[in-house]
């Protein structure tokens, strides 16, 4: 079981930073959602998440500093000027070996403590879980942001299939022919 979860976080993963490749520094920093969702500060956001959840939680702390999860302010979520894209993703990469280190070598019933959790005492199994399902939530995310930008899909290069854009445009005009059918008086003040 230990090893099917580590594979989908390790899919999972690879997915995310695939979701950069071929896209300007702008458009991975970009704030593409009223709240300021950007691709690259995803990636950001799921390394502090790895690095804290299977790090200190299991009283094997990350080897760089990272915030105190009570100063949580949403500097993990965008990209400083002066943070690359090979930091950030070199950050995940590290943070990935670490959790691969302390998913691999610890048992599934290793207890942690989560101080921010309203139940702290967990397993690692509970987390292992939590961080592939917050990893997954946000790896969706990635797939409309990418989406959006450039109309590219999929999961990873053997995964991406040319756009045939009259075929979206036929499939999205279906799509909204059926919305305004199930709802005519949406165009009413």
């Amino acid at each position: 079981m230990k090893d099917y979860l580590l594979d989908e976080l390790r899919s999972t993963r690879r997915a995310v930073v695939w979701k950069l490749d071929g896209l300007s520094e702008y458009d991975i920093r970009r704030p593409l959602t009223p709240t300021g969702t950007n691709l690259l500060g995803l990636v950001k956001h799921l390394a502090t998440l790895e690095a804290r959840y299977f790090g200190e939680i299991f009283a094997r702390p990350f080897p760089q500093p990272l915030p105190r999860w009570q100063d949580a302010d949403g500097s993990d979520l965008w990209v400083a000027p002066d943070e690359t894209r090979e930091q950030v993703v070199g950050f995940y990469r590290r943070a990935w070996e670490h959790a691969d280190a302390t998913i691999t070598e610890l048992p599934l019933d290793t207890p942690g403590h989560v101080p921010w959790w309203p139940r702290p005492d967990v397993k690692l199994f509970g987390v292992i879980v939590h961080v592939l399902n917050d990893t997954n939530r946000h790896a969706g995310h990635a797939d409309i942001l990418r989406e959006h930008l450039d109309g590219r899909t999929g999961v990873a290069d053997w995964d991406d299939h040319p756009i045939d854009q009259a075929a979206r445009d036929a499939h999205r005009a279906m799509i909204d022919k059926a919305a305004k059918a199930a709802d005519p008086g949406h165009l009413r003040p």
